[in-house]
């Protein structure tokens, strides 16, 4: 389906303003010439003279041309502004609009490269850059563009897959640019752009679509997590290479880390006691709690000493 606004005029009898002012005027001059004279002779007069100019003067806009065919034979172009034509003898074409137009088409249910039924919906910009061609070439060339619009639509579709129309849908329109606008330069009219403005696809599908990416996501995010831990032991690796060659430097990170521990937690720790050797903490726990022992002691007075004899504090 297609649907695109018809902005020309119909080329038929049809009043404008200036042709109707001169109408009046004439009219009303037959009229007061008429009544001084107490004859309806210029009164006639004034009204043929004002019908003849009714059907003669014409106007076309500034956007617009129209074609005069005399005796059916084409005679010219004529506007924008105010033109003459003979009565009877003379007929107008209808009135091209050379502006800027607007054609919606719509491909529904068109099957893909990849058999996928979608609905293109695309718009078109063209305007008419020869009145002349247009008129004498084509019968009606609205609806001739928005036929081929259409058809180029469906066959650009059968030719593209489902993710280069959701992808490239710029190049679609380019594509389609191109086509209409090599059919309908020897009508006068050229396609400006095409833009393509909503691909839909079946609700199934869409369901379908979803979950596949979904599982693509999942993929991706176990590939990386497989590869941070990848990563993790190669770092690992690299740091039992360097304690290997290196006791003290392990010694320091493991009394670091106890003390962290010790530090953040304020509870026990358990540690094996193959550490404890190796580490040397045993030799140091010792030290520290007869140290600890010495300061208690000092800090007591002697158990013979009379109560008496306590010096004040």
């Amino acid at each position: 389906m297609y649907t695109a606004p018809i902005t020309a005029r119909s080329s038929g009898p049809r009043a404008n303003g200036i042709a109707v002012a001169l109408f009046l005027i004439l009219l009303a001059i037959g009229i007061g010439i008429g009544a001084l004279l107490h004859s309806r002779v210029p009164i006639i007069i004034g009204g043929l003279v004002g019908i003849y100019l009714l059907f003669s003067v014409k106007v076309a806009d500034q956007w617009e041309k129209v074609a005069v065919l005399r005796l059916g034979r084409y005679r010219g172009l004529r506007g924008p502004g105010i033109f003459y034509l003979i009565p009877v003898i003379d007929q107008l074409s209808r009135y091209v609009d050379q502006r800027v137009r607007v054609a919606s088409v719509t491909a529904e249910s068109t099957l893909t490269r990849d058999t996928v039924p979608v609905s293109v919906d695309a718009i078109i910009f063209w305007l008419v850059w020869n009145a002349e061609k247009s008129i004498l070439e084509v019968e009606d060339f609205v609806g001739a563009i928005s036929l081929s619009a259409q058809t180029a639509l469906r066959e650009s579709i059968g030719r593209h897959e489902l993710a280069q129309l959701i992808t490239e849908r710029e190049t679609l329109g380019q594509e389609l640019q191109r086509i209409l606008d090599e059919k309908t330069t020897g009508w006068g009219i050229t396609v400006q752009s095409v833009e393509i403005r909503d691909v839909r696809i079946p609700q199934a599908l869409e369901d379908a679509m979803s979950r596949q990416a979904q599982a693509e996501r999942e993929r991706q995010a176990r590939n990386i997590l497989g590869q941070a831990e990848k990563e993790i032991a190669d770092k690992f690796l690299q740091a039992a290479e360097t304690y290997r060659g290196n006791p003290v430097a392990l010694h320091l990170r493991a009394m670091n880390m106890l003390y962290e521990a010790i530090k953040e937690k304020g509870s026990t720790i358990i540690v094996p006691s193959t550490a404890v050797e190796t580490m040397g903490l045993g030799a140091n726990l010792a030290m520290a709690s007869f140290a600890e022992t010495q300061t208690l002691a000092a800090s007591k007075p002697p158990a013979n000493t009379p109560p008496g004899n306590q010096s004040q504090p």
